[in-house]
């Protein structure tokens, strides 16, 4: 068991120590699958471009069991966020009802699905029964963060709720701050606040916490106002009211959700603000009700939203919250536009390998039965026949499918888990382009870089101050006669290694020995050179049954066995070749210089510059 204390816990003590404000982000488990892959897409969004320090996923709050592994469950949906979208997590466990056995064993499902926080509340009686604490062994709050520090030390980073307005079951407010004095004392390691409409209630709740010792991070509970009917809901059951001049503003608009929606932005922005120059907190938690837009706009008005649009990134691929994989460097560039498919693949590794996956010491990976998790919601066979075609009448058809996903004109392929095509691949377009519309379909490409700062915003990675490199890259299914044509021609190419296989598994190659390549690196002050992304011959084979099994799986089976649509792209997944192609020469060389030669691409479009 780790002794480290979470690290969520030390950056949220960090941005308090620097007054830099950061925010937080709440969801509650769908209740569908199709509502779950919503969600998991939004994850996605969310930390490409808001990069929140954590999000949490409150407890049940979907229906069913929520320590289940139905993808629905609290415990589910919070270790999807870590593992596959990136997010920091924090659980939300209740404990009344439930004995320590039962806690226990939720928590050792969190342990093992790598979530290291944990909002410890009391929870709710079920509709019917009678709260009687002398019967629970797991009475309050207070009680379950003396359990879950007894039992598992500092492996969990533990938040407590506190009431600005005073909890409803307490006899005083200063009763109130005596029970969260206790929280904080049983281990709890910060508060979030319950929400409140005044910037006022709030500063002056900090303070009376501080006058009794509390001196551990509060985040301020902030819920938008969002619509006339959901405040209603609010105030019954949270036994909370506005003051005068707000109910009175909602009275006035209550008509138009449009116009209360903006007057709930403009209000918590003022909130938010307020607090902020007050100095007694820098940390805002955002109730979101799973619709994030009202949120997001606050967010920007405070300046607080990545103003860039997207995320810093440490690697060139998106490194998972889970801190049992912090150790990760290097990953095969097969799965780069599938990166949740290989998490998947390998969620069930202790060690991941330094660059080599087929040696006898690295794990076995893991099958195809969990590669449709992250489907879009409402992406179901109508709509893939809309964009991959109602029917199919020739090759040439397929190779338009292709070519408008490059140009953005359709928002996914088989073999892309994202809606839209990576910024590098425009340097590259107009060869990627000839290349599908002569029928080999391109799946995953990078242009070549040569010493490019890591902080550019196209192709940069890690800190700032290195500088970064890539070889040109290729992979494509590509037919048998085309196949035998580009491999003469790679004859006269020393410098580009190719390696194919079919469906079948006859390999072709021109490397002599299976060797790892790295075509990705970077190079920082004070560091050992960074190769995250390599080509490994070992674990192509690998993507190679994955990549094939899309073409069946997602494409084929839109339409009618036998159909002309569905035998064309039978004939692709049973005869093609599937190819990877490095240019090693990154700094003179040229990966489609081979098609140039074969009249497939036009060399007189030359490359973007890079450098």
């Amino acid at each position: 068991m780790s002794s480290t204390p979470s690290s969520l816990y030390q950056k949220i003590q960090q941005k308090e120590a620097d007054q830099t404000p950061f925010f937080s982000l709440e969801f509650f488990p769908p209740r569908t699958k199709p509502g779950a892959y919503n969600l998991f897409a939004k994850f996605d969004k969310i930390q490409q471009t808001g990069e929140p320090l954590f999000i949490d996923i409150t407890w049940g709050a979907g229906g069913g069991d929520p320590s289940s592994d139905e993808y629905t469950s609290s415990l589910s949906v919070a270790s999807i966020a870590v593992d596959y979208c990136g997010l920091p997590t924090m659980l939300h466990l209740t404990c009344i009802g439930s004995t320590k056995q039962q806690i226990r064993e939720i928590l050792d499902k969190a342990r093992k699905e790598g979530i290291r926080n944990i909002l410890a509340l009391r929870g709710d009686a079920p509709p019917g029964t009678t709260y009687d604490p002398a019967t629970l062994e797991l009475p309050y709050a207070t009680d379950l963060v003396k359990f879950i520090r007894e039992e598992y030390g500092d492996y969990f980073g533990i938040c407590v709720a506190g009431y600005p307005n005073q909890h409803p079951n307490s006899p005083s407010a200063q009763q109130d701050l005596f029970y969260l004095k206790q929280k904080v004392d049983a281990g709890a390691d910060f508060i979030i606040t319950q929400l409140f409409f005044e910037s006022s209630t709030f500063i002056e709740y900090v303070n009376q916490c501080r006058e009794i010792g509390i001196t551990c991070p509060i985040l301020a509970g902030i819920l938008p106002i969002q619509s006339y009917a959901s405040i209603r809901h609010l105030m019954k059951l949270s036994q909370l009211c506005p003051p005068d001049e707000i109910i009175t503003e909602l009275e006035r608009m209550k008509d138009d959700d449009e116009m209360i929606r903006a007057y709930g932005v403009q209000l918590a922005t003022k909130m938010c603000q307020e607090i902020i120059e007050s100095k007694v907190c820098f940390g805002f938690h955002f109730y979101t009700l799973n619709r994030e837009v009202a949120v997001r706009e606050i967010l920007q008005n405070l300046n607080m939203w990545n103003p860039n649009g997207t995320a810093a990134k440490g690697l060139p691929w998106q490194t998972s919250a889970n801190e049992r994989r912090a150790k990760e460097a290097i990953r095969p560039i097969f799965w780069s536009t599938r990166p949740k498919s290989y998490l998947m693949r390998t969620n069930h590794w202790d060690e991941f390998p330094n660059g080599r996956w087929g040696d006898s010491s690295s794990p076995a990976f893991g099958n195809l039965s969990e590669l449709y998790l992250f489907r879009s919601a409402g992406f179901n066979k109508a709509q893939k026949r809309k964009i991959w075609g109602e029917t199919l009448s020739s090759v040439d058809d397929v190779a338009t499918v292709f070519c408008n996903y490059i140009l953005g004109k359709i928002s996914r392929l088989p073999w892309s888990e994202d809606s839209t095509v990576a910024a590098e691949t425009k340097k590259i377009e107009f060869q990627l382009i000839d290349l599908n519309r002569n029928g080999i379909f391109t799946t995953n490409s990078q242009p070549a870089v040569n010493g490019l700062p890591s902080t550019d915003p196209v192709h940069g990675w890690g800190e700032a101050g290195g500088y970064v490199y890539q070889k040109a890259y290729l992979e494509f299914f590509i037919s048998p006669t085309a196949f035998s044509q580009l491999v003469e021609v790679l004859a006269e190419f020393p410098f580009i290694s190719y390696h194919a296989l079919n469906r079948a598994g006859e390999s072709r190659t021109n490397e002599k020995e299976k060797s790892v390549n790295a075509v990705t690196w970077g190079v920082y002050p004070g560091k050992e050179i960074i190769q995250p992304t390599v080509v490994d011959p070992e674990s192509f084979p690998i993507w190679k049954d994955e990549a094939f099994e899309l073409w069946r799986t997602e494409w084929r089976d839109l339409y009618e066995a036998e159909s002309m649509s569905y035998n064309i792209i039978e004939n692709i997944y049973q005869n093609y070749y599937l190819v990877n192609m490095v240019d090693n020469d990154y700094v003179r060389g040229n990966i489609f210089a081979p098609f140039d030669k074969l009249g497939i691409t036009n060399p007189t479009q030359g490359l973007v510059p890079n450098n």
